[in-house]
């Protein structure tokens, strides 16, 4: 099979909140902005924020899909986790720095950043 994964989307319960949450974290706003389905665009990967209630659909929040974000540094890393609510410490694993927080709506998010090389 030869395939491509364009975009996920992340159920949220305040569309607003979330909307607010992820400006602030990308640094960007985002492409569309609806009370049910909100995109931003990450680089060409779409980043969908769902309002499942609205739709009366039923969703549990938590750690059953791990959105995984690279940052270009531990630098970064570190500035993009700060004052974020933390559910796995950075820890370094293989070649890369990984943490885990959560979203504004309960959501789990993995961040890393590539262990830079010593010369």
């Amino acid at each position: 099979m030869n395939c491509t994964i364009n975009s996920l989307y992340l159920c949220v319960t305040d569309m607003d909140r979330a909307i607010a949450f992820y400006t602030a974290f990308f640094e960007q706003a985002p492409i569309r902005k609806d009370p049910i389905y909100s995109i931003f665009d990450i680089h060409g990967f779409r980043l969908g924020l769902f309002a499942y209630e609205k739709m009366h659909e039923d969703h549990t929040f938590g750690t059953n899909c791990l959105p995984s974000i690279q940052a270009e540094s531990l630098s970064v890393l570190k500035k993009k986790l700060a004052g974020l609510k933390i559910v796995f410490p950075l820890t370094k694993i293989g070649d890369n720095w990984v943490s885990e927080f959560e979203d504004s709506e309960g959501n789990h998010l993995e961040l890393t950043a590539p262990i830079e090389k010593q010369s």
